[in-house]
């Protein structure tokens, strides 16, 4: 099974963060390198449940040479025990060796000084519009500091990936980072892209971040949002978002601390299943398509899944007229 150790650019090993710590020593990388799980491009589509045991967990973990994490998630790979771990600084997540670890169970308590816990908690209190019924775009919506942060939603659909956008990307900048949102259904149905963007994030054209967007990404065209999207009645938010980290994981990549609502239409309820998985609720101020417009710091909205080319020209015409000014911030830096 094809399992990569870390989400962030050119397919490295990722040296964590110690808490408490400034530096890590050297024997903490070495004991990384041992412990990560190493990376690869699936050359045929995993099913989820090739990811045993898959369970939300908050636990702090400490490995023999002095490293600290948070595991998020605990699972079976290829039957060995296994952990989700976030850098409860820098917020990048990755893959590991449960045996390298000495973990406890840890309350939201402990942890509230962090900026993991910061993060989780700030977009959950985020409520966005709120309309009878629903909420919209709440969560995480603009971002620290003057960069923008790229977002691309695969919803499911009939139409291929946009590669020529992707590319022209690339050729604009060096390795620009794009936070991905996928859903399950969009990896099932365009498994060759799936690989393409992998094999070009290796090639180090540009750096993802994989965004949870649910596995079904349930949506009918002329019903009410009250009763849209993961409003639909029947909707399980905790296997929607469950299911999207196992497919991720078992198809070779490291879903990261974030998630967007399809649709950017959620509910108290959900915002606070997000919350109960300790992941960041994602929105946007600048989705393009329906007219917003960038300012410094914003996230911007784009569709590269062959739904909304318009969105797609509108960020090409805004980096061009400087309304969006390169470089691009990953995704990780945008919560405080």
């Amino acid at each position: 099974m094809p399992i990569i150790v870390s989400r962030r650019s050119n397919w490295k090993i990722h040296l964590g963060f110690a808490l408490g710590l400034a530096f890590a020593a050297p024997s903490a990388a070495l004991a990384e390198d041992a412990c990560g799980i190493a990376p690869s491009i699936p050359d045929h589509l995993a099913r989820a449940d090739s990811v045993g045991e898959y369970a939300s967990v908050l636990r702090v973990c400490h490995a023999k040479e002095g490293r600290e994490s948070v595991a998020i998630r605990s699972m079976r790979l290829a039957g060995e025990p296994a952990l989700l771990l976030a850098d409860p600084r820098s917020l990048e997540t990755r893959l590991e060796r449960a045996d390298c670890w000495r973990c406890e169970d840890a309350s939201e308590e402990r942890l509230s000084g962090t900026r993991f816990m910061r993060a989780v908690e700030a977009s959950a209190e985020a409520p966005g519009l709120s309309h009878r019924g629903f909420l919209e775009n709440a969560g995480l919506t603009h971002g620290a500091g003057s960069g923008a942060y790229l977002t691309g939603d695969l919803c499911p659909s009939t139409r291929p990936l946009d590669r020529t956008f992707l590319d022209g990307l690339a050729a604009k900048e060096e390795t620009p980072p794009i936070a991905l949102s996928i859903s399950g259904l969009w990896l099932l149905h365009h498994f060759a892209d799936y690989q393409w963007l992998l094999r070009r994030e290796a090639a180090g054209a540009f750096q993802i971040t994989w965004v949870d967007h649910t596995y079904h990404h349930q949506f009918h065209r002329g019903v009410p949002n009250d009763h849209n999207f993961m409003l639909m009645p029947g909707v399980d938010p905790d296997a929607e978002i469950l299911e999207t980290e196992k497919l991720l994981i078992a198809n070779g990549q490291v879903p990261s601390l974030f998630f967007r609502f399809p649709g950017l239409i959620s509910s108290a309820p959900l915002m606070q299943a997000a919350r109960r998985h300790h992941l960041i609720a994602l929105g946007a101020d600048a989705w393009l398509a329906i007219g917003q417009r960038p300012t410094p710091g914003s996230i911007v909205l784009v569709h590269p899944n062959g739904n909304e080319e318009i969105g797609l020209k509108m960020f090409d015409r805004d980096l061009a007229r400087g309304t969006i000014s390169p470089p691009l911030e990953p995704l990780d830096k945008a919560p405080n």
